[in-house]
C-alpha cells in the first residue's frame, strides 16, 4: 500500500460509468414495472453505494476513506442502461477506484435482477469518466530559473556542537522541487545575525526564496520569528497558518511554533521550525502550491483549474 501520509487533505470526486446491453423487451418490462424481482433501480443505487463504502475491502491496494456522498442515476435506452456514478469524499486520495466499484456493483445487481427474464445481457463497458481533487488538479508553473538561500539558526550548530540535517533536508527537497540553492549559512540564536543574514540574502543575493530552520519556538532564545517580522515589507500569514495546521495533525507541538512567512521585496521568506520531522512535514506541506506563489510574486494571474 503506499504510503499517503504526507498527503494534505483536499476535495476529490470521481464520476464512473457502466454500460449493460439488454434486450428491448427487458428495457419495456423495466418502463412496466413488470420485473419479477421487482424495481431493479433501487436495489442496485443501494449496491452502487454500498460498494463505495467498501471499495478497499475488495480492492487490497486501496486506502479506507471517509465517503461524503455517492449518487447513482440510470438512463435506458433502446436496449442498454447506462449506470452513472458520482463518489466525493474529503481525503488524501482519490475516489476513483470508489467510483469504479460503484459502477461496476450497481451493474452487477442490475444483471442479477435481470437475469432470469434475459439471457442476453452483457457489461459492455465499465470506465472512468473524470476525476477531480489533488495536487494533480491544480496547475503550477514550475521555473527553473529560481533560486533560494537556506538559514539555519541553531546556537548548537553555529557552535559546531552538533550536526546540521534540517538545512541539508530543506536543500535536497528544494533541489528536487527545481530550485537552486545559491547560498546556505548558519547563525547562532541571535536576532541581529538573523536579520543581517535575511537582509542579504533578500537585497544583495536577490534569492527568490528564503528558508529558515530553527528558533521558531517558546525557547528563551527563540528568536527567529521576530527578526523575521522586522524586516518584512508585506506579510503572507497564510503560509505559516498551513505548516502549523498541517503539522499539528502529525504532532501535538505543532502550535507551539511561531514561525513567520513574508516578503522583503520580491523575496519569499519563511520560517520552518528546527527539527527534521518538522522541517520534512513542513516542506510536504508547501510544495506545489509554493511554485505559485513565486508567479503571483512577479505579477501573474491564477490558472485556471483543470477539468
Amino acid at each position: 500500500m503506499r504510503d499517503i501520509s504526507a498527503k494534505s487533505i483536499t476535495s476529490r470526486s470521481a464520476t464512473a460509468e457502466a454500460t449493460l446491453r439488454v434486450s428491448p423487451g427487458t428495457i419495456s418490462t423495466i418502463r412496466r414495472k413488470k420485473v419479477p424481482k421487482g424495481d431493479p433501480f433501487p436495489v442496485a443505487r443501494v449496491a452502487a453505494i454500498q460498494a463505495a463504502k467498501n471499495t478497499s475491502h475488495m480492492i487490497p491496494y486501496c486506502h479506507p476513506l471517509p465517503i461524503d456522498f455517492v449518487d447513482c442515476r440510470f438512463a435506458l435506452a433502446g436496449n442498454t442502461i447506462v449506470v452513472a456514478v458520482d463518489v466525493k469524499a474529503t481525503y488524501k486520495t482519490g475516489v476513483e477506484m470508489e467510483a469504479l466499484a460503484a459502477a461496476s456493483a450497481a451493474a452487477l445487481t442490475l444483471y442479477d435482477m435481470l437475469k432470469m427474464i434475459d439471457d442476453s445481457m452483457e457489461i459492455t463497458a465499465i470506465r472512468l469518466l473524470n476525476k477531480k481533487g489533488g495536487k494533480s488538479d491544480f496547475q503550477v508553473h514550475r521555473s527553473t530559473k529560481r533560486s533560494a538561500g537556506v538559514l539555519i539558526v541553531s546556537d548548537s550548530v553555529s557552535a559546531r556542537k552538533s550536526r546540521d540535517e534540517s538545512g541539508k533536508l530543506i536543500k535536497d527537497v528544494l533541489t528536487k522541487e527545481g530550485i537552486k540553492v545559491r547560498i546556505v549559512k548558519t547563525v547562532p540564536d541571535d536576532r541581529e545575525q538573523i536579520q543581517a543574514s535575511l537582509i542579504r540574502f533578500a537585497d544583495r543575493e536577490h534569492v527568490d526564496l528564503v528558508v529558515t530552520t530553527g528558533g521558531t519556538g517558546l525557547g528563551p532564545r527563540d528568536s527567529t520569528p521576530e527578526a523575521t517580522a522586522g524586516i518584512l515589507d508585506r506579510g503572507a500569514d497564510g503560509i505559516a497558518e498551513v505548516l502549523r495546521s498541517y503539522g499539528q495533525t502529525r504532532t501535538p507541538f505543532s502550535m507551539l511554533s511561531r514561525g513567520k512567512s513574508g516578503l522583503r521585496g520580491k523575496t519569499l521568506i519563511i520560517n520552518l521550525p528546527g527539527s527534521p520531522k518538522a522541517v520534512r512535514d513542513s516542506l510536504s506541506a508547501l510544495f506545489p502550491a509554493l511554485h505559485h506563489a513565486f508567479t503571483m510574486i512577479e505579477g501573474g494571474g491564477h490558472r485556471k483549474r483543470k477539468r
